[in-house]
């Protein structure tokens, strides 16, 4: 069901992380077409990333996100080989991991 792809590269000291995490983001506000019950809401909550084991973002979701969320964003430091880590939770206490290392 899911899977999250990951792509880190470092210039000047910035470390730009671009990710695509493949998850169905349901609001609970669709109903089914077929037998008009709602869907169940199912959406990721937190995204954290960690770089070397440490923290470097936090981003807190809603209902409100895409299906199959992309994610970008920059931190400052970051070398070529250090790990990069993306851990989303959603709604329902699934969890999902992926890692990969930063590139130049």
């Amino acid at each position: 069901m899911s899977d999250i792809k990951i792509r880190a590269k470092t210039k000047n000291d910035v470390t730009t992380v671009k990710c695509l995490m493949s998850h169905p983001m349901e609001t609970g506000l669709r109903k089914d077409s077929k037998t008009g019950e709602p869907i169940p809401a199912h959406f990721i909550q937190e995204v954290v990333c960690k770089a070397k084991g440490e923290v470097v973002m936090t981003a807190s979701w809603s209902g409100g996100v895409s299906k199959n969320p992309y994610l970008s964003f920059k931190f400052a430091g970051g070398v070529e080989g250090d790990p990069i880590e993306i851990t989303w939770t959603d709604n329902q206490g699934q969890t999902q991991s992926a890692s990969t290392t930063i590139s130049s």
